[in-house]
This record gives C-alpha cells, structure tokens and sequence, in this order.
C-alpha cells in the first residue's frame, strides 16, 4: 500500500476506533453480555473503569486521528495493550467456561484493532517521511 493511502487508512481506522471505544463498548456489553461484559446482573465498577480507560483512550485517538504520525507512541501503545489485553483475556476466558463468548467477542475485536493500526502505522523511515 502506498504510504499516502496507508496514512489515509489510518487517520479513518483511528477516528472509528476511537469512536467505538467513546461510545460502542457500553452499547456491546449490553445487547451481547456473553461477549463483552464480565460481570453481569447489576451495577459493576469493574465495568465502569474499563469504559472510563477506553473511552478515556478512544479520545485521544479521535484526536491523533487528525495527524497520526506525530502521535506513534499512543498509536503503539493501543496496539501493544491491546495484544496484552486480549492475550490475558484469552487465557482467562480458556480457564473460565463461562466466559468462553468472550474469545469471539472482545477478545477478538482487541486483537482485530491490534492488527490493523500496525498494518497501517508506518515504521522507521517511513514514519519520518511524513
């Protein structure tokens, strides 16, 4: 892919992760419970601190979304917790049968995200080019 196209990528791959992650998490947790919300039947403060940090994250992609190679670090950092994130998550929902939805769920919308922005996100001296 053309470096061009590949910074055009990005720029639209981070403004719709940032959005899902401000206002799809909660949604998700509600209409598919077995695929995203840890903790159901009631109020749960895990699940309010973990849409307080994505939704916290999901800004300042929105915001790197506008010129994403003077933000790598937070770019890379989403990809890294993001593959962490999901590995722990796989192991948890592996150990725990009824958290199994989960692998096809958020784990694998963590690591759909992980695997996109570092297709997209140029390295070395590409990332200097621009």
């Amino acid at each position: 892919m053309a470096d061009p196209n590949r910074t055009k990528y990005l720029r639209i791959a981070l403004l719709l992760v940032g959005l899902i992650f401000i206002i799809g998490i909660y949604p998700l947790t509600i209409f598919w419970p077995s695929g995203w919300a840890w903790h159901t039947g009631g109020h749960s403060d895990y699940l309010q601190m973990i849409l307080g940090i994505y939704a916290t994250l999901g800004v300042f992609l929105v915001v790197a979304s506008r010129n994403p190679l003077a933000n790598l670090s937070l770019i890379w950092f989403t990809v890294w917790s993001s593959v962490v994130h999901g590995a722990i998550m796989a192991a948890q929902s592996v150990a725990n049968p009824e958290h199994l939805g989960h692998l096809w769920g958020d784990v694998t919308a963590l690591f759909l995200v992980a695997v996109i922005l570092a297709i997209l996100t140029p390295r070395g001296a590409h990332a200097k080019d621009f």
